[in-house]
């Protein structure tokens, strides 16, 4: 079919890559925590391949033949509202959003600033504050104020381009988690567990000539609709449900990070 014609998608086609694990989400210690914050069983991380040159300018192009793609289909996950089942997706997508998400962070000592404006202690113990509500998450210590409440006194510790990026992004997911979420007395869980699925997702390289690290991957947060509606990652709208696409341009690998809302796994 040559360019430009109807039903032409830029010539993408996808791979599903079933034998690539993550380990920031299956090890012991980290699925105890998922657990713990109520996200175990509703979350996945998932790898695709693709054939073609990745454009970040083209992504709206490269995220719609993704959902239309045969190998796609039915073996992209997420979870039924209905039934609370992993299921693939049984609908055509009309429409896709797929959103920038800066993804430049290199270091942890991004979140140094927890410290420096006693929001955690230095012994790694969050603060405590007077319960409040942030609807629907209950506001019980300094850490979650300053990601919740832009009233709070110490939300600009972290600036708008700060809050966009990737890393704070799964941060905060962490933090927040699921309807049951039992909350951690200190950071480390959150900061270490963050660590860990934030270098399993992203990709990085030597640049050749300056020797610095950079990042290559690009990370997208993507809706899709059909003709009813949003369709995914789920027909209900929530702050803790989520799908992230990080492409890697490089090894054209397309990691797909999701979250559903809701009662994780307890025992």
């Amino acid at each position: 079919m040559a360019a430009g014609e109807p039903g032409d998608l830029g010539g993408y086609y996808f791979r599903f890559l079933p034998q690539k694990t993550f380990q920031s989400l299956s090890a012991p210690e980290i699925t105890s925590r998922l657990r713990q914050w109520s996200m175990l069983g509703r979350i996945k991380a998932q790898a695709f391949g693709f054939d073609q040159n990745f454009q970040a300018y083209r992504k709206d192009d490269f995220v719609m033949a993704f959902f239309k793609d045969p190998n796609v289909i039915p073996n992209l996950k997420l979870l039924s509202d209905s039934s609370g089942q992993w299921i693939t997706l049984g609908t055509e997508v009309k429409k896709i959003e797929a959103i920038n998400v800066p993804c430049t962070q290199l270091s942890m000592s991004f979140f140094n600033r927890l410290y420096d404006e006693d929001i955690v202690r230095d012994n790694g113990y969050i603060v405590k504050c007077l319960d409040s509500f942030c609807d629907p998450f209950l506001i019980s210590d300094e850490l979650r104020k300053v990601l919740l409440m832009e009233d709070s006194e110490k939300y600009e510790v972290f600036s708008q381009p700060d809050r966009e990026e990737f890393l704070f992004c799964l941060f905060k997911h962490l933090c927040l988690g699921g309807a049951l979420c039992q909350y951690e007395d200190v950071v480390n869980p959150y900061l270490e567990t963050t660590k860990l699925i934030y270098k399993d997702l992203v990709s990085v390289r030597k640049h050749p000539q300056t020797k610095k690290i950079q990042i290559t991957s690009f990370v997208f947060k993507v809706t899709a609709y059909d003709s009813a509606g949003m369709c995914y990652p789920s027909t209900k709208n929530h702050e803790q449900t989520f799908s992230y696409f990080i492409v890697d341009p490089i090894r054209r690998h397309v990691h797909v990070l999701y979250h559903c809302y809701g009662m994780g796994e307890m025992s």
